[in-house]
C-alpha cells in the first residue's frame, strides 16, 4: 500500500476511485513488509454476566463460544482487482491486526512507548485527551511526531480526538470556544448544526488531526444520566436525528471522518460507563421507538463509522454489553439496520469493562461480534494484551484471519476514502478560524 497525498477533501467517494486506480497500478511493483509479533499467553475462560432484578452485575465465568458465522455480516468487495484486496493481501497478520487497534499515549511528548506501539505494532490510530495537550505548539509538535514514526509504515494513522464542544472539548485555550449540543439543540437549526460541524472540523484539521468523535447521537431522555446531559442536542429524536445529522455532515464536508456515537444509546443510563457497567431494561421494540432512530437515520445518511457503547441490555443479550455482543453489533447494527462502515469499541481500558471482563476475552468478543476498531486509551501494557489476544486467537483457530480481513478492508477503504495522510502541519494561525466561531456563536445566540 501507498501513501496517500494530503487532500482537503469535498467529495470523498470521487476521490476514493482515483486513489483506488493508482493503488493498483502500483501495487503491482509494491508489498508490505513484516511486523514484529510477540508470542501471547493462554486466555482465561469468557466472562459472562447475571443481572439481578435490581440491575447489579455479576461475573460468571463460562467457557468461550464458538465463532458465529454471521459475526461481523457486513459484506465487503471482493473483486480480483480490488486495490484495497490486494493491499491485504501483501499484509502480515500482525500488521492487520495492528490496523484493527487505536490507541492512547502517555504525556504531551512522544515516549517510548508510543513509538513502540506505531512502529513495532503497526498501531491504526492514536487518539489525544486534554491530557496529552497543554497548548497548541505542543499539540501540534506532538501530532507532527507521532506522525513522523509512522514514516515507514505505508498505512498512515487515523489520527483522533473527542471534540465535540462544550464541556468535551480538547482543543487548547488558543482556540476559540465551541458551544455544547445542548446549547445548539436549543436553536434546533439544521444550519446552525451542519456550521457547527464544519468548525469542529476545521479546528481539529488545523492540528492535524484526521477522525473526530462526534456528533453525539444520544438522546437525553434520562434527567439523572450522569455522562450525557448537554452533550446531547435535546429529549426528542426528531431533534437528535435532524441536528446530528447535520453535524455529521458538516464535519465530514470539511475531510474529517466522523464517528457518531455512542450505539446503541447512551441517553437513558445513570451510571457512567468510565466507572461501572450501565444496564438498560428495555427491549428491542422499545428501543426502537426512541434510542435507535437517530443512528437509523445516519446509517441512512452514509455514515463512516459508529462507536459502541459499554452498555448491557439484558432484554437484547443477558451476558455481554453492546460492545461486545453478536446480538447488537452483528444482528442488530450490522444486520437489520444494514450498517457497512467501520465499527469502533469505546475505550476498552473503561470500568464498565475492566471491573467485569478479561480485557483479552473482552477483545476477542469484540471482534467476533463485528467489532472493526478497538480503542485501548491507557496504558501501553493493555495495548500489548489486546494485541496479544488477537495473535492468539487468530492462529488457535478462535478467529479466523478472513475475519480480520474483513475489518481491514473496511479501515483501509475509509482511509482512502478520506485520503488520511501523515503529513506534517505547520502551526496555525487561528485568527481567521476563531472569528468565523466567534461570529457564529454570536449570531446563534441572537435567535
Amino acid at each position: 500500500m501507498i501513501k496517500l497525498s494530503h487532500q482537503n477533501i469535498r467529495n470523498p467517494l470521487t476521490n476514493s476511485v482515483i486513489v483506488a486506480s493508482v493503488l493498483l497500478c502500483l501495487l503491482l511493483i509494491s508489498g508490505c513488509s513484516g511486523s514484529n509479533a510477540q508470542a501471547g499467553t493462554t486466555a482465561a475462560p469468557t466472562t459472562t454476566l447475571t443481572v439481578t432484578p435490581e440491575q447489579t452485575v455479576a461475573s460468571s465465568a463460562t467457557p468461550a463460544p464458538t465463532q458465529s458465522p454471521t459475526s461481523a455480516a457486513a459484506p465487503v468487495p471482493s473483486q480480483e482487482n480490488d486495490s484495497v484486496t490486494q493491499t491485504i493481501a501483501g499484509m502480515t497478520l500482525e500488521e492487520k491486526i495492528g490496523q484493527m487497534l487505536l490507541v492512547g499515549i502517555d504525556g504531551t511528548v512522544l515516549d517510548a512507548n508510543a513509538k513502540k506501539m506505531i512502529t513495532q505494532d503497526n498501531v491504526g490510530g492514536i487518539i489525544l485527551y486534554a491530557a496529552n495537550i497543554k497548548d497548541l505548539k505542543g499539540m501540534v509538535s506532538l501530532v507532527n511526531s507521532l506522525k513522523k514514526s509512522n514514516s515507514t509504515n505505508p498505512v498512515p494513522l487515523f489520527m483522533s480526538v473527542d471534540q465535540e464542544g462544550g464541556k468535551v472539548s480538547r482543543m487548547p485555550a488558543e482556540f476559540a470556544k465551541i458551544p455544547s449540543n445542548g446549547i445548539v439543540g436549543d436553536s434546533n437549526n439544521a444550519a446552525t448544526a451542519k456550521t457547527m460541524g464544519t468548525l469542529l472540523a476545521r479546528e481539529i484539521l488545523a492540528a492535524g488531526f484526521n477522525m473526530n468523535f462526534a456528533p453525539v447521537l444520544d438522546i437525553n431522555s434520562n434527567p439523572d444520566n450522569p455522562v450525557i446531559g448537554d452533550r446531547s442536542f435535546g429529549s426528542s429524536a426528531s431533534k437528535v436525528i435532524k441536528l446530528g445529522i447535520a453535524e455529521m455532515q458538516g464535519i465530514e464536508s470539511e475531510g474529517i471522518v466522523p464517528v457518531i456515537k455512542h450505539f446503541p444509546g447512551h441517553g437513558d443510563t445513570s451510571v457512567d460507563s468510565h466507572l461501572e457497567l450501565p444496564v438498560v431494561n428495555k427491549t428491542a421494540a422499545q428501543l426502537a421507538k426512541l434510542e435507535w432512530l437517530p443512528f437509523q437515520a445516519a446509517i441512512k445518511a452514509n455514515a463512516d463509522a459508529v462507536m459502541v457503547a459499554h452498555i448491557l441490555f439484558p432484554k437484547l443479550d443477558p451476558n455481554k454489553p453492546a460492545s461486545l455482543s453478536d446480538i447488537i453489533i452483528g444482528k442488530q447494527l450490522r444486520g437489520d439496520m444494514g450498517f457497512k462502515g467501520v465499527v469502533i469499541t469505546d475505550d476498552l481500558t473503561m470500568g464498565a469493562i475492566t471491573k467485569h471482563f478479561n480485557l483479552g476475552n473482552a477483545a476477542i468478543d469484540t471482534v467476533k461480534a463485528g467489532s472493526d476498531i478497538l480503542l485501548i486509551a491507557h496504558e501501553y501494557e493493555n495495548e500489548q494484551i489486546v494485541l496479544k489476544a488477537l495473535l492468539q486467537s487468530v492462529k488457535k483457530g478462535e478467529i479466523t484471519e478472513a475475519r480480520i480481513d474483513e475489518s481491514v478492508h473496511r479501515i483501509l477503504a475509509l482511509k482512502n476514502k478520506y485520503q488520511i495522510s501523515d503529513d506534517a502541519v505547520p502551526i496555525p494561525d487561528l485568527s481567521e478560524l476563531n472569528t468565523a466561531i466567534t461570529s457564529w456563536r454570536n449570531k446563534m445566540s441572537k435567535n
